[in-house]
């Protein structure tokens, strides 16, 4: 098990640590619910440095990454980002991730913690002799400033303006008094903010700074927990639970990101999926009885026929409704359809509904 460069600050600001994708990771401080009214109406900072950090370039790097990747590549400027997946040879994915361009031929990818070495193994089968690539995950750290007030929190650490700042862009300048610091105006709760690359021997100086700027918009620690149920609230997938190796992009709804304008890994077959339509989709739902969807639980239909499987669930911290997220036949994946989930041997209701659930 690996400790991310800061395990011994979240340990004194009375984190519980959690075995996570291989890292000690703070699961929470004061508590999850608390966390994520406190990113939905203020702002918090998550460590979240266990994330994979690759780096792509060379001449072929643009043609490496349009066939390995799902969405379209030649789209990004200097400055973009953009969601993507590895598709597989067999309808899965391999892992999602984003694609940060920084220059012509020269790539950031972000991957999933737990996905790395599978991710590095699959990238490393396509790549060309015209391509380098460089992990650099032990070297980064990772600080996602997130909430309505993460401008207030964060601008005066830097020159970069970042009012102006675009959802999915970047730059790349000095942050908290350190040279390259990549800022990037992403994250995964919906609530806006910025992700703060730094490298690990600046880590601590980058954390502390932002805890002390932030302190006049009350910035607050927060864990795992809550990124978790701040995402289910957006809908947003998770690997490992939402998508795998056998679920489909189209399936899981990521049509967006998968560009039928290229050939990539499997293209042909995912593009007969499009066309054709697939038998189960990835859906949202609402419970409307008492009871909370956990992952794996069994979905029926109101005759008892299985239909499908919980991937996500949780009960709302800003709504109190419990929510989740699942694949159902395709028969009932329309919003407002009347599924039942089962809960320790009760067929307790719920109707799907497009997220976010807020």
């Amino acid at each position: 098990m690996k400790n991310i460069q800061l395990n011994d600050t979240h340990v004194e600001l009375g984190a519980k640590m959690v075995p996570f994708a291989g890292y000690n990771m703070p699961l929470q401080y004061e508590g999850v619910s608390a966390e994520h009214i406190h990113v939905r109406e203020q702002v918090g900072v998550f460590d979240v440095s266990h994330m994979g950090e690759f780096f792509v370039s060379g001449p072929g790097s643009l043609n490496f990454l349009q066939q390995v990747t799902s969405n379209d590549v030649s789209k990004l400027t200097d400055g973009k980002v953009q969601y993507s997946c590895l598709p597989n040879l067999d309808g899965g994915i391999v892992d999602d991730l984003l694609v940060y361009c920084i220059a012509e031929n020269n790539y950031l990818l972000v991957v999933n913690a737990s996905n790395m070495q599978k991710d590095w193994d699959w990238l490393m089968k396509f790549k060309g002799d015209d391509v380098v690539m460089e992990n650099k995950s032990d070297d980064y750290s990772l600080f996602a400033v997130q909430g309505p007030s993460a401008v207030k929190a964060l601008q005066s650490l830097t020159e970069i303006n970042l009012t102006d700042m675009v959802y999915y862009t970047f730059e790349i300048g000095l942050f908290a008094n350190v040279e390259e610091v990549i800022v990037s105006a992403t994250g995964y709760t919906g609530a806006g903010g910025f992700e703060i690359y730094v490298k690990n021997k600046d880590a601590q100086k980058v954390w502390d700074a932002i805890m002390e700027s932030g302190a006049e918009a009350n910035i607050k620690p927060i864990g795992l927990g809550a990124r978790d149920t701040l995402r289910t609230e957006m809908g947003f997938c998770l690997y490992g639970n939402d998508i795998d190796d056998t679920t489909s992009p189209i399936e899981a709804g990521l049509g967006w990101i998968t560009k039928f304008t290229k050939d990539f890994t499997n293209s042909s077959n995912l593009k007969v999926q499009k066309e054709e339509g697939v038998r189960q989709r990835l859906v949202g739902f609402v419970m409307q009885d008492r009871g909370i969807a956990r992952q794996a639980y069994v979905i029926n239909d109101a005759d008892g026929n299985t239909i499908g499987r919980v991937t996500s669930g949780t009960q709302s911290p800003l709504t109190k409704k419990s929510i989740g997220m699942g694949y159902v036949a395709k028969s009932h994946s329309k919003a407002d359809s009347e599924i039942f989930v089962e809960i320790r041997g009760k067929q307790v209701k719920a109707v799907v509904q497009r997220p976010p659930f807020l």
